[in-house]
């Protein structure tokens, strides 16, 4: 195991610690995931032109992972200071999905899927935009990646957290061409989110009217 320095950040499953100026070292608190294997979808997307962080299998373990030190904010803390606003926030989120979506998959001919994009997954670096936590990560249709993050900014927006107005504009606005989302896509969507254990009861509640509030987008 690699020696660390600081707690940089921790998520609802994981922490993220400081090796040095260049590399960081992702805990998982919980021991569900693969980091191993995360990491091998990493380098997979990286070849193929995708913005992520680099990663070190060799320094890593089923529970860490080894990646390149980010500088920047995430995206749900730029939009927090004004660096960015909902509009251009959700845009972002949309053409990631469709860069995603192009890449080949690694064991078959479906695409491969994040299946949890949304701004605090995204690391505004001086380079551009880059994607993290690819736990979720899978092969399968683009339709239910689009579901997925469009039902977690709307599970936020129907809420009454303060980021529910900025939630349904960043919704709005990844969702301006909807054609990629399906029925299919959606319906798997609020089955799996419902599905997911690091949700408390209040946000399970929350899914139907999320579910409501993407199909008023679709058309």
């Amino acid at each position: 195991m690699p020696s660390t320095g600081k707690l940089l950040g921790s998520g609802r499953a994981a922490d993220v610690y400081e090796i040095d100026e260049a590399w960081v070292l992702r805990r998982d608190r919980r021991g569900w995931g693969d980091a191993v294997a995360e990491g091998v979808v990493m380098e997979h997307v990286h070849a193929h032109g995708y913005p992520v962080p680099r990663v070190l299998l060799s320094g890593s373990s089923r529970t860490e992972l080894v990646m390149e030190r980010l500088y920047g904010p995430t995206m749900l803390e730029a939009f927090g200071s004004g660096q960015v606003d909902a509009g251009e926030a959700g845009g972002v989120l949309a053409r990631l999905l469709r860069h995603l979506h192009t890449l080949p998959a690694r064991h078959s001919d479906a695409r491969l899927l994040h299946l949890d994009l949304h701004p605090d997954n995204v690391i505004l670096a001086a380079d551009g935009p880059r994607v993290i936590d690819w736990s979720n990560a899978e092969e399968g249709e683009p339709g239910l990646d689009w579901g997925m993050s469009a039902m977690i900014l709307a599970q936020v927006a129907v809420g009454a957290e303060p980021l529910a107005d900025p939630a349904r504009a960043m919704l709005t606005a990844l969702l301006a061409d909807p054609s990629c989302l399906t029925e299919t896509g959606l319906r798997e969507a609020r089955r799996r989110r419902a599905a997911n254990p690091t949700m408390s009861r209040p946000e399970v509640q929350l899914l139907g009217s999320a579910e409501k509030l993407v199909r008023s987008l679709m058309t």
